[in-house]
């Protein structure tokens, strides 16, 4: 891994690094925040996801999650949102292609031969970070829209996994909204059975672990209707008794200035399951 950017910041190093990946067969960015500790100590990871057009960018620079981070004393892990590069398959779109990974394997051309961000997140980045950073295997995950949608797949399918997942204004239902119809049809073909392994709402009945999730979503948000729909999450874990807490915020909307608002929370959720 080579580092990019290196940063001092609320006592620990903010770092950006690059590395070639062969899952995805292209190099990414990382974004890592690792907080002031003992020399020889191991510290927990969130492992944090962005949203449609996001780079690894977008969470350190305006979320402020690192004073947070390391008040707790966990490394911050953000990865870019979907494989890059002139090789790499794109469209003009911004909710297709690069930038819109959405955190799944593909399997229909062009996308499949680099779109595989789900093992990507699931296997070679942890591994990449356990290496190459004084981090324990002890992990959490969580992310905004797209990356909601990322975490909370990354969590459902893999239990013992990770010790806490939350999500600011996820796309829970992916199948039933335009954003993820046209990235499942496109990344996964037309077989809307198929899509039932990347959706969290249908992933809900097949949970092999009841692991809490947290949930915050402004209600300003211009995308909680057509594209969001945080209810039909909340209705099937009900049905399910699967526990959630879903708060829902007067006034904020979907964007970074809503993250920071609640950002501190969601660490000390994830800090709270992680050092358990």
């Amino acid at each position: 891994m080579k580092q990019i950017e290196s940063h001092r910041i609320s006592g620990g190093n903010q770092g950006v690094w690059r590395h070639q990946s062969n899952v995805l067969g292209c190099e990414m960015n990382v974004a890592v925040f690792v907080p002031e500790h003992e020399e020889g100590v191991r510290l927990p990871v969130i492992y944090w996801l962005s949203g449609l057009t996001c780079s690894e960018q977008n969470f350190i620079t305006k979320a402020g999650a690192q004073r947070y981070a390391a008040e707790h004393g966990v490394i911050l892990v953000a990865p870019d949102t979907s494989p890059r590069g002139e090789d790499v398959a794109d469209d003009p779109a911004y909710d297709l292609g690069q930038g819109a990974g959405f955190y799944l394997n593909a399997t229909q051309a062009p996308w499949a031969k680099h779109f595989r961000m789900y093992d990507y997140v699931l296997e070679e980045l942890p591994a990449l970070i356990e290496a190459h950073f004084p981090a324990s295997d002890r992990r959490s995950i969580m992310g905004h829209s797209m990356g909601g949608h990322g975490a909370l797949i990354m969590a459902l399918k893999n239990p013992g996994r990770f010790a806490a997942v939350s999500a600011f204004s996820p796309i829970v239902a992916p199948s039933q909204v335009p954003w993820g119809r046209k990235a499942f049809s496109t990344y996964l073909g037309e077989d809307e059975a198929e899509w039932r392994d990347w959706d969290a709402t249908a992933l809900l009945s097949k949970a092999q672990e009841r692991l809490p999730i947290l949930i915050d979503q402004g209600e300003a948000d211009d995308f909680l209707e057509p594209q969001l729909k945080p209810w039909v999450f909340a209705q099937e874990a009900d049905r399910l008794g699967h526990p959630l807490t879903l708060r829902r915020h007067q006034g904020y909307d979907h964007s970074y200035y809503f993250i920071a608002s609640f950002i501190g929370e969601h660490v000390a959720w994830h800090a709270k399951a992680l050092m358990a």
